[in-house]
């Protein structure tokens, strides 16, 4: 992985060799390096590794080649300054990751008793099921049946349109559909990794017809509401990611085969897929003449959009000095009540750019410069990286500590680390929807109490 971003400079391409080609090597090295590091330890490290093959991918390989052949899959309208400062923003973004998670292992130890471990209360599982069902249902009936979910994404958004069309503003309609996908997606997700992991830590479990039927069904409608036709790409690595780990909790080894399938998913299977977004009329072939040319994709803007939006703050729009992050995390606070609700970044720095595209990213790094300035960000992420290393060694410690079926921090990381992909690429307001969603499922079936009948068995 480390060589890679190497044989990728070393092609042939239009694109010019400057201090902004050179940054960006750097950068695809560093991540490739801390990457190689993730897999080749021998801890399970869920977040960061995730954090790393995002940074690898995204942030590292993909612009490389883009500027190997002097492409771009958005438009960069400011001038070659503004990429070179966002590419050097990018490598500081990953280095204080890096100290912050240095930092969480000379953690001072406090004395304090030891908290009760979080379970899953079984008759709150089984309504968390029911709910995924009938949610999952609704967005299907609504939708018009399963078929349309092995069309194209085109279909989807249009058949959300109209499930939720009925006088309401673009900006109701937009939070209409989010809300509807949501509901119909998260609880079936979470319902099918909670039974999962019930299954695959209890032979008891795998002999009752009450675990195994529901379970069944969960995963028939994941393969409807979840499959990788109709829905984002980065959407459905969350769901693979997720599914891995809670199969595979305490495998070494699977979990350097995730990260390896991760790299080999993006790189050979992403730009390929790009034609599950649009119907027949609309499906553009990937054009392969350059080795490169898969990697010139919107799924991998983000290190353009970020020089963008440096771009949008210097045209004389300014630091939003948090309100777009406010606005993300108070995502549930309609406009009605909040006339001045911020809009999602990447709809905000695409108008400026003069587009309608709802597929601009806003990359994490993108989001905290705009509101708290190099500074702000370099902290912020300083603390991510402090927070990654800590959940991932609460994982380590409860997972090998309890192998009980209803330890919920056993499916809360693998779910938090496949769409870290989603929090990373942005926007934040975007993703936000789905996260207050799957917090109301696990407040749902989540018990600190220690009662014997209601643990799953």
């Amino acid at each position: 992985m480390g060589v890679l971003p190497l044989a990728v400079a070393a092609q042939p391409g239009e694109g010019m060799r400057d201090t902004a080609f050179w940054l960006q090597l750097v950068v695809a090295c560093y991540a490739g390096v801390r990457l190689s590091a993730m897999v080749l330890s021998g801890r399970r490290r869920l977040v960061q590794g995730a954090f790393w093959l995002f940074c690898y991918l995204a942030m590292g390989i993909a612009p490389l080649a883009q500027s190997v052949l002097g492409r771009e899959p958005t438009p960069v309208l400011g001038p070659r300054g503004d990429v070179e400062l966002a590419t050097a923003l990018v490598l500081c973004g990953m280095v204080a990751f890096d100290v912050g998670a240095v930092l969480a292992r000379h953690r001072p130890s406090f004395r304090r008793g030891r908290r009760p471990a979080a379970t899953v209360h079984r008759t709150r599982l089984y309504v968390l099921v029911a709910l995924a069902y009938v949610a999952s249902a609704l967005l299907i009936v609504r939708l018009g049946g399963p078929a349309i979910f092995f069309t194209s994404r085109q279909e989807i958004s249009a058949g959300l349109d109209q499930a939720t069309a009925g006088g309401a503003g673009d900006e109701a309609g937009e939070a209409g559909n989010a809300l509807l996908r949501g509901f119909g997606t998260v609880p079936a997700l979470l319902a099918l990794l909670l039974m999962t992991r019930w299954l695959v830590t209890s032979r008891a479990a795998r002999r009752r017809p009450s675990v195994v039927l529901p379970w069944a069904g969960l995963l028939v409608v994941n393969g409807i509401v979840n499959n990788p036709v109709s829905n984002p790409r980065y959407w459905f690595l969350t769901v693979l990611f997720a599914l891995l780990f809670t199969v595979f909790p305490r495998s070494p080894v699977m979990y350097r085969a995730a990260l390896a399938l991760g790299v080999a998913i993006a790189l050979l299977v992403f730009p390929f897929t790009d034609r599950f977004r649009y119907d027949e009329e609309g499906r553009r072939p990937v054009e392969s003449d350059a080795l490169l040319e898969p990697l010139v994709i919107k799924d991998y803007d983000q290190v353009g959009m970020f020089a963008n939006t440096i771009t949008f703050a210097g045209d004389g729009n300014g630091h939003a000095y948090g309100r777009q992050v406010a606005g993300a995390a108070l995502f549930f606070v309609p406009r009605g009540m909040w006339e001045a609700k911020p809009q999602d970044t990447g709809f905000l720095v695409g108008g400026w750019m003069g587009t309608n595209s709802a597929n601009l990213s806003s990359p994490l790094w993108a989001e905290l410069w705009l509101d708290f300035g190099p500074l702000g960000m370099t902290a912020a992420f300083l603390g991510i990286g402090y927070l990654a290393a800590r959940v991932d060694r609460s994982y380590v410690r409860r997972t090998v500590d309890d192998p009980s079926p209803g330890n919920v921090l056993a499916v809360v990381v693998p779910v938090l680390a496949g769409y870290s992909f989603i929090l990373l690429r942005g926007s934040l307001l975007q993703a936000s929807g789905r996260i207050g969603i799957a917090v109301l499922c696990l407040l749902l079936v989540t018990t600190l109490r220690g009662d014997g009948r209601a643990q799953l068995r």
